[in-house]
């Protein structure tokens, strides 16, 4: 059958067997009054004072919003809260652009991102995770996390955060308290988040929140450093709005991460030899690093020994920025990588993407069909590069025998399927 992939930002047509088993998330159409939707979350909050109230007296005002690399409506749900505070001078808001350890976006990655009137009329600021002369050390989590974030942030009278919500690989959903940390976090901070003894645990992956490592500390510093409202949403494939909340951080996320569950988490009965996934096409699927998100979907329900097909464009490429490349080259198969990461005392930034790739690898074959990148970048990358998805699915069934099982992730980790 045929069958179109979420790949860059026109798709990938691919043949597989009609006995695929196919898994997307349950549909939902995109609301039909999304601003509307949005208006009424925020004047409806759950758990918290309407967001007008608490910014009664409020000299400055933050907003954390997604970097590039994440497909958030922020021009909706800006203009939706600066509606609600239209009494609040421009001047008196700052957009942070949340990149975590993410390079600076550019100024015409935040015109596209904001629209040209937000970023005309606003001030924004990149995080700099890197750049110590605009962070604060803030304290310690009760597990040890050494906790620095943005200054301005922390300077902000109202401090309110906005993403969307899906789930993440290694700490459970996106959105919420990820939007203050790492979002927002120093580089060593994040680096403790992202160490071998966090993304080691078997709790540190899709879906999972409470006893997840991760996503227990990212919650204890956003508590520590204070968010006073929220805002997240869902969305469909088409990148459309299916459901918005807005309130007190921990309660809205929880309601968001029960909505994205329902519809972006499947169980399945048995692992398949052949799994094919990508990185949810275009901003998902724009580097390497990124992509490892997709393979990491796949890695959920392929059987030991079995092949990881990943379809991502990649048009950044590795990237050239962060260390991933760097790390990536400093062992020479994922066994070594992932002997290295977890030495006594490796701190780096980006182990966290080598550490997870390297476990993918221990379990099953993984092979990428990148049209960005040459063969020999995905082979310095210790992946095995392909051309053709079709084909490659064709000699991966064959290779497992007559009674070969495939499963398909369109929309890569869009959709999470699981062992039940």
């Amino acid at each position: 059958m045929k069958l179109r992939l979420d790949y860059g930002t026109d798709g990938l047509d691919v043949e597989v067997p009609e006995t695929a088993t196919v898994i997307e998330p349950a549909h939902m159409e995109g609301l039909a009054d999304p601003y509307g939707a949005l208006m009424d979350a925020i004047r409806r909050p759950s758990g918290s004072a309407r967001l007008r109230e608490i910014a009664s007296g409020a000299e400055t005002i933050g907003i954390s919003v997604c970097d590039f690399t994440r497909a958030q409506p922020r021009q909706q749900m800006l203009e939706a809260i600066f509606e609600e505070l239209a009494d609040v001078a421009p001047e008196r808001f700052t957009i942070f652009v949340a990149t975590g350890t993410h390079r600076a976006n550019t100024e015409a990655e935040i015109r596209d991102m904001l629209g040209a009137e937000i970023a005309g009329r606003y001030r924004i600021v990149n995080h700099v995770a890197r750049d110590d002369s605009t962070l604060r050390r803030v304290g310690v989590t009760s597990s040890g996390v050494e906790v620095s974030m943005n200054a301005e942030w922390l300077d902000c009278d109202l401090r309110i955060t906005t993403g969307f919500v899906e789930p993440h690989f290694f700490a459970g959903f996106s959105g919420g308290p990820k939007m203050a940390a790492p979002g927002l976090a120093g580089l060593q901070t994040v680096l403790t988040l992202h160490d071998a003894a966090h993304i080691g645990s078997p709790n540190a992956t899709w879906g999972v929140t409470e006893g997840n490592p991760v996503h227990d500390d990212v919650r204890e510093i956003a508590r520590i450093t204070g968010v006073d409202f929220a805002v997240d949403v869902t969305l469909n494939r088409a990148k459309e709005i299916t459901a918005v909340f807005a309130g007190e951080l921990f309660t809205e996320h929880a309601e968001a991460c029960q909505s994205a569950k329902q519809t972006a988490m499947q169980k399945v009965d048995e692992p398949f030899d052949v799994v094919l996934t990508t990185n949810s096409g275009f901003p998902l699927d724009q580097n390497l690093y990124q992509a490892v998100k997709g393979m990491s979907a796949a890695a959920k329900v392929v059987k030991p020994g079995g092949t990881i097909i990943a379809a991502s464009e990649c048009r950044d490429g590795i990237p050239d920025h962060g260390s991933y490349a760097e790390i990536l080259a400093s062992g020479d198969s994922p066994e070594a990588l992932l002997e290295m990461v977890n030495s006594p005392g490796y701190s780096v930034a980006d182990q966290w993407q080598v550490q997870t790739q390297a476990m993918i690898q221990s379990k099953a074959r993984v092979q990428v069909k990148a049209g960005m990148l040459s063969d020999k970048q995905l082979s310095d990358a210790h992946f095995e590069p392909i051309d053709d998805v079709t084909d490659a699915v064709s000699e991966a069934m064959s290779e497992a025998g007559d009674s070969a099982s495939l499963c398909v992730l369109p929309q890569g980790p869009q959709t999470i399927p699981y062992l039940g």
